[in-house]
């Protein structure tokens, strides 16, 4: 690290890479995944909250990638229950939003170094079993543990539900700020019950078949008193929610989106980003990644 003692986002990339298996031309994080195109109807439910042109009236198209969070093809690691939904809303006058989501709730680190010398303790040779325990016994980690040991090895992407982990602010027409959590909720249809050996080419089936794959968009709404700018502190249960909207997969993505950085910190007017510094940090992060791999 600098001297400072603030990490850069070369400095954790670095130190991804030294830490765990990773392979040149992926992403050092949610390496392997399936993408397809979709388009995302809004209910016009978040119009008093927000100004932001996806969340009104008019369908739009998007992109939407999942993954598993490891960080390269080895099969081992893809048994990481931690899977991730990213989604681009591609607008009309040419701009783009991201919404980056994964199905845990909360994330393990409040800062960026903490994370970072999370990453550096694991053993590249341990299973999955060993990090979570290792979590559950440290108690910075102890509350991100619990929560990881409860998940488990799932059948499909289209089942789970995701979770944007950091907040963001919601601006209307009078300037008034909401501050908010964004979820993709899967519809029941999604799950058929079917067992394929292989999440990516069940999901590819189903939409080949044209069986509606589909997510709400819900929008959760702090109330005083909650965490704002810290992802390890889950917001109460009983918090209002709205559904924003609904999200239908359409046809699979002959490019896998390889190209795309799901920068969670592209926003348009209408939604600001919190200053949780993991969020912050993330869009550094990737962009670090994404040269790595060759992608501008």
């Amino acid at each position: 690290m600098n001297n400072q003692g603030s990490l850069t986002a070369k400095e954790a990339i670095d130190s991804i890479e030294s830490a765990v298996r990773t392979e040149n031309h992926l992403r050092r994080a949610h390496a392997i995944g399936v993408a397809f195109d979709a388009t995302f109807q809004p209910t016009g439910a978040a119009v008093p909250w927000t100004i932001a042109a996806h969340l009104q009236q008019t369908e739009v198209p998007a992109v939407v990638r999942f993954s598993h969070s490891s960080t390269s093809r080895n099969s081992n690691e893809q048994l990481n229950p931690v899977k991730g939904m990213a989604v681009r809303f591609q607008l009309f006058d040419g701009t783009f939003t991201n919404l980056t989501m994964a199905n845990i709730p909360i994330f393990v680190s409040k800062t960026p170094d903490a994370f970072i010398r999370l990453i550096q303790a694991f053993d590249s040779n341990s299973t999955w079993s060993q990090r979570i325990n290792a979590l559950i016994q440290d108690t910075e980690h102890k509350a991100f543990g619990s929560i990881f040991k409860k998940l488990h090895p799932f059948r499909n992407f289209e089942s789970l539900h995701y979770y944007s982990i950091h907040a963001y602010y919601l601006i209307n027409k009078d300037f008034q700020r909401q501050a908010v959590r964004f979820e993709w909720q899967p519809l029941p249809q999604n799950d058929d019950g079917n067992v394929n050996n292989s999440m990516e080419n069940e999901l590819i089936h189903k939409v080949k078949l044209d069986q509606s794959i589909r997510f709400r968009l819900l929008i959760q709404f702090a109330e005083p008193g909650d965490a704002i700018d810290d992802p390890t502190i889950a917001w109460p249960d009983d918090r209002e929610k709205i559904e924003a909207g609904i999200l239908t997969l359409k046809s699979l993505r002959a490019d896998n989106a390889e190209s795309f950085i799901f920068d969670p910190t592209v926003t348009i007017e209408g939604i600001e980003c919190s200053d949780d510094p993991i969020l912050h940090f993330r869009s550094k992060a990737y962009a670090e990644s994404a040269k790595r791999r060759g992608v501008r």
